[in-house]
């Protein structure tokens, strides 16, 4: 196991900053997740932990070793790519021991540790096929043992998935973790998406334009998310602009207490947390599309001024498209200039983390 502490660190190319005075600590068995959209700077971090960027500014290091300017082969650390980058002329015993070779080992320790890393990864009598004659999962598996035959003190996966279908990435990442725990090696994970990151991280780092937005527990980003951006870009969320006048906001059909100073807001509200009941009134809303999802509906909902709203329904619920209706809140969220300003108690206590649905 190993501390990892990022200080600072920032990297330009030319005059753009792909990441900018990012600063983070990583304790010894953690598994962290960075999730952000593309172009946030992920992946870009996760190449200057490896050594195959150097930072700009800013220090990195591993169990108090300073090693910002270390190649990679020189730092304790395995690379998981998302292209796989196995060698298709090599087969996968060959693929797996080649670090080891360059390491200079006995031929025997060398055949030990092949042996052991595809068990760890269910390979285990693969060693004699060809990397082209294995799926894209058994690639990975493939890549995923190269690095950890080598027994680094950190693991950096960069969207190791993206390339594999939605339930080969589920499995995958189960696999992943019950790996990583059992050996309880450090790990950083890149990925955009949120599902990999609430099933997989002890910690997440939501990451925008090469900065930090909020660092947290997967259950504390969803419950309790401090920037708009965070609350949007976490599960499924609802905004509805609005003012607040003496206290209270101003939408027709949300007039929430909200104990700030007056001025602009934007509500975010959760579709698990909005209510949709039939109204006869034309002004309320009109209902766009039901989309059912078999545990649940998720029902598209237009406002008069042209906001759709998402709202979460029970399976046999009768609500149809074309419908007027008149939904309400249970708990909601209030940002001013991307900050959170005000949070209903609702909005923290029941709140779920799934499901996490793409309608």
């Amino acid at each position: 196991m190993a501390h990892l502490a990022i200080e600072g660190v920032s990297k330009s190319f030319g005059h753009t900053f792909a990441v900018s005075d990012f600063s983070l600590e990583v304790g010894d068995g953690e598994l962290v997740c960075l999730l952000g959209p593309s172009g946030s700077g992920k992946s870009t971090l996760l190449r200057m932990i490896g050594g195959f960027e150097r930072p700009t500014d800013g220090s990195i290091r591993i169990d108090a070793r300073d090693v910002t300017t270390l190649p990679p082969e020189r730092r304790p650390t395995g690379m998981v790519f998302q292209s796989h980058a196995l060698w298709t002329h090599m087969d996968v015993f060959s693929n797996i021991a080649f670090g080891l070779k360059l390491r200079r080992l006995p031929k025997a320790e060398i055949r030990e540790r092949v042996e052991n890393a595809l068990a760890l990864v269910g390979l285990a009598d693969y060693g004699k096929r060809a990397v082209t004659q294995l799926s894209g999962g058994q690639q990975q598996r493939v890549a995923l043992a190269r690095s950890l035959v080598l027994e680094p003190k950190i693991l950096l996966l960069d969207e190791p998935f993206a390339s594999l279908d939605q339930h080969l990435r589920e499995r995958l990442r189960e696999e992943v973790r019950d790996i990583q725990q059992r050996l309880g090696i450090t790990t950083l994970f890149v990925t955009h998406g949120q599902d990999e990151a609430l099933a997989l991280a002890d910690r997440i780092v939501v990451m925008r334009d090469g900065r930090t937005e909020q660092v947290a527990p997967p259950s504390v980003i969803y419950r309790e998310p401090q920037t708009a951006f965070v609350a949007g870009f976490i599960g499924s969320m609802n905004f509805v602009e609005s003012e607040i006048r003496d206290g209270i906001c101003t939408h027709p059909l949300f007039s929430f207490s909200i104990p700030v100073a007056d001025g602009p807001v934007m509500l975010a509200m959760r579709p698990e947390a909005l209510t949709v009941r039939p109204a006869s009134r034309s002004a309320d809303a009109i209902v766009h599309r039901v989309t059912d999802f078999g545990m649940h509906k998720i029902v598209d909902i237009d406002l008069a001024d042209g906001t759709r709203l998402k709202a979460m329904v029970a399976p046999g619920d009768m609500i149809r498209a074309g419908m007027t209706v008149a939904p309400s809140c249970s708990g909601f969220f209030a940002f001013r200039d991307n900050a959170l300003i005000h949070q209903s108690a609702a909005a923290q206590a029941a709140a779920p983390m799934q499901p996490l649905y793409t309608a």
